[in-house]
């Protein structure tokens, strides 16, 4: 199939991606789109088939059926993209018996523009002290590092990552945070991150991909995505039935539950809790507490997976 115009601007389009492991079909029809300059996660459960989509964006496993471009290319055509798009595996895997500097210096020779050196990658990863040690003999987070230093000898237009923050202390995750986002603000980097690491992700991802038994549950950006969960405010009050009749007949709330032990759970839509305050208050309700509940990521994450299959997945993602 020509490439077709525009498409070399997307960072990654995938339609109708399935893949099936015996009977146990572990990606079903999924649609994902990466936006040019997007730092996109792809979250999922264990089992929901990230690791298989990365392998299968990659042409490490073959898909049954679907159309895969990354930058306008097919994963049998990659090695066309001189460099273009790199991606890190969740298990690094440099030569073991290399240093350190060694590995970066033969990434130099292959690569077709190398745009850093190895003593700059170095240093941008905080790995210089290592720079003599062999790959075999590195802890996991500076292997990880090591390997996204390799990546990094040329100037990628498209990253992705399979658990960057595996085996990184909180200094290492910090550090890697700060790296995508230098570099997807510097040099326009888009980034793919797969990651089960929710917390960190909503640190830095602009959009986000929710992948749910094989499928891509929801995909949007981040602001929109949250903008559509429900806002709850926990009221704590020394009258809650008085309470109840006075905020039920307020536009915008409605009373999720009233537990009788002096707690009030409401979801507030164009309200605020200075709104349901004021009204509790001038009516002489005495509001000991008032906790807002923020959207997060994590709690979209919840309210997605929460309806889980039961057929046993044969992906280890």
């Amino acid at each position: 199939m020509p490439q077709q115009s525009g498409q070399a601007d997307f960072p990654l389009q995938v339609s109708g991606l399935n893949k099936r492991f015996g009977q146990h079909a572990v990606l079903k029809d999924l649609a994902l789109e990466v936006q040019p300059g997007a730092i996109h996660g792809l979250v999922g459960l264990n089992g929901s088939g990230k690791t298989t989509t990365l392998e299968c964006l990659l042409g490490l496993q073959h898909a049954d059926a679907g159309d895969i471009r990354l930058l306008g290319l097919r994963p049998d055509q990659l090695h066309q993209s001189h460099g273009d798009v790199v991606a890190i595996f969740d298990s690094p895997s440099l030569p073991p018996q290399l240093t350190v500097r060694q590995a970066l210096e033969h990434a130099s020779l292959l690569c077709e523009n190398p745009v850093r050196k190895p003593a700059d990658v170095e240093a941008l990863l905080g790995i210089s002290q290592y720079r003599d040690f062999r790959i075999r003999n590195l802890s996991l987070g500076n292997r990880r590092r090591a390997s996204i230093a390799h990546a990094l000898m040329g100037s990628p237009r498209f990253v992705l990552l399979d658990e960057p923050f595996n085996g990184l202390d909180a200094g290492g995750v910090d550090d890697v945070l700060a790296l995508i986002r230098d570099l997807n603000r510097d040099e326009g980097t888009a980034f793919l991150l797969s990651s089960h690491q929710l917390p960190y992700l909503e640190k830095i991802c602009s959009h986000f991909s929710i992948l749910h038994e094989g499928k891509i549950a929801l995909s949007d950006s981040l602001d929109r995505l949250l903008g559509q969960q429900v806002n709850r405010l926990q009221v704590i009050c020394d009258d809650v039935v008085r309470a109840c009749a006075l905020v039920q007949d307020m536009a915008g709330v409605v009373i999720e539950e009233n537990s009788g032990n002096g707690r009030l759970t409401l979801q507030l839509n164009g309200v605020t809790p200075a709104a349901v305050n004021q009204r509790l208050v001038s009516k002489g309700i005495a509001v000991d507490e008032l906790v807002r509940e923020r959207s997060s990521l994590s709690s979209l994450f919840q309210s997605i997976t929460a309806q889980r299959s039961d057929t046993p997945a044969e992906d280890a993602a």
